[in-house]
């Protein structure tokens, strides 16, 4: 299994163009050739935006993709601030089944464990995932306790090609965490320097450095 490459980014809109050309060479060595046969754009997808513990709101990152991609929808779920397991990933499964065209799935937070968990329930084609800060489900710290509840994370080797972009300093999982976790999943790990959780709280709303590299995956899947 091909091990994710680890790439570092700071944060700054003044190194954007270095960080995705860093990207673009990292996904070519590491997404498999079999994944790999034409330009992708966004009008060629479904996209489903995966949100994390109590939703994304108006000006979190994928809030922003929501408004701005023409096929990106998100995945609601009937209840944000008590989660259940099996309601969240049910409801994923059945978006994701419900889809027209090749779906991407773009998961935050408490919203990746659950597209994980999800995976043996889907009957329609997943071409990619693009998830951004993965929380420690497994860590007994984590607030509020039932959220352990989501985990722990499957282990095996992803069916398509993923991207996980992880945090150095973010509260809700560690960043040895993510490259434990990618490594396991094949996923080529992105290292956002010290970037919090990656929302809105973290100064993560329009995110443009996020925006190129998920331009930049999409460019490389097979259609």
């Amino acid at each position: 299994m091909t091990q994710p490459t680890r790439e570092t980014a700071t944060g700054n809109g003044a190194i954007i163009t270095n960080f995705t050309a860093l990207v673009a060479l990292s996904l070519d060595r590491t997404v498999k050739l079999s994944h790999i046969g034409g330009i992708m754009k966004a009008s060629d997808i479904d996209i489903l935006i995966i949100p994390g513990y109590t939703n994304s709101g108006p000006d979190h990152w994928q809030s922003r993709w929501e408004a701005k991609l023409s096929t990106a929808r998100r995945v609601e779920q009937a209840e944000w601030s008590k989660p259940v397991r099996d309601d969240w990933v049910a409801r994923i499964a059945e978006e994701v089944n419900a889809s027209s065209r090749p779906v991407v799935l773009v998961a935050h937070s408490l919203g990746i464990p659950s597209a994980i968990h999800a995976i043996p329930h889907f009957r329609k084609k997943v071409a990619g995932a693009f998830f951004v800060a993965p929380p420690d489900v497994a860590n007994p710290n984590i607030r509020p306790k039932h959220l352990m509840t989501f985990g722990p994370y499957p282990r095996d080797p992803l069916p398509f090609p993923a991207i996980t972009v992880a945090s150095r300093n973010d509260p809700f999982g560690s960043y040895e965490h993510a490259d434990d976790i990618a490594a396991s999943w094949g996923s080529l790990l992105i290292d956002a320097g010290e970037s919090g959780h990656i929302n809105a709280e973290s100064g993560h709303g329009p995110w443009p450095e996020g925006t190129m590299v998920f331009a930049q995956f999409l460019s490389r899947l097979k259609p």
